[in-house]
């Protein structure tokens, strides 16, 4: 599979032994965010436990404080934070630099502006993860099944390493890959039959599908 998987608001021990059997790279577990996915730090912990040296398993999180940080880092030990709020670059660094951890920063994009502010965080964060803007007035980050213009990302400065989410579906996930270039994607409610609760053969068909890509 030349193009990684990140299975994300996993919030069933099921879903991550299908995801891990699957081959899915990284795992993402929402901590303490808005979000129906949302899970505590001591409920992701448990949930990535199994995942330990099979898959990155990534905390994502949303203007988190030290103290949820430090919560997170204590009972979960994830591989990266992601800061999927309005985190600046100074402070993705910051985390980084306190916890020792990778660091994957969300940012939403709807226009060439938007990938302007992404290129603050090239360099700072291990990699940077576009994502479509959520609906106007919502408090929930990501996970709404909304898509990127395609043709937006294909046409930027791309940092090396990147991921692709927002939307993306069995359906629909080879010809982003095609477009993007891709190295990495993030599928959370294209793989579910409900939010929070992964289905096995949209899941299945997920991995296929970026496999032929």
């Amino acid at each position: 599979m030349a193009c990684d998987v990140k299975i994300c608001g996993l919030t069933r021990a099921e879903d991550v032994a299908l995801a891990i059997a699957c081959g899915a790279h990284y795992l993402g577990f929402i901590v303490e965010a808005e979000s129906t996915r949302r899970l505590t730090a001591a409920q992701a912990a448990q949930l990535a436990l199994p995942a330990k040296g099979l898959a990155k398993r990534v905390a994502v999180t949303v203007n988190a404080d030290d103290a949820l940080l430090e919560r997170i880092t204590e009972h979960m030990q994830p591989d990266y934070i992601q800061c999927h709020g309005d985190e600046s670059p100074k402070r993705v660094a910051e985390v980084a630099r306190k916890f020792k951890l990778g660091t994957i920063k969300a940012i939403p994009i709807a226009s060439e502006t938007d990938l302007k502010t992404a290129e603050e965080y090239v360099g700072v964060s291990d990699f940077i993860l576009y994502d479509a803007k959520p609906p106007k007035g919502s408090k929930v980050r990501g996970g709404h099944g909304l898509k990127i213009d395609w043709t937006l990302i294909a046409r930027a400065p791309r940092p090396k390493i990147f991921a692709l989410a927002g939307g993306l579906t069995a359906g629909t996930v080879a010809q982003a890959i095609s477009l993007t270039k891709a190295p990495i994607v993030d599928v959370s409610s294209g793989v579910e039959a409900q939010a929070g609760v992964k289905d096995a053969k949209m899941m299945k068909a997920f991995m296929n599908a970026v496999r032929q890509a």
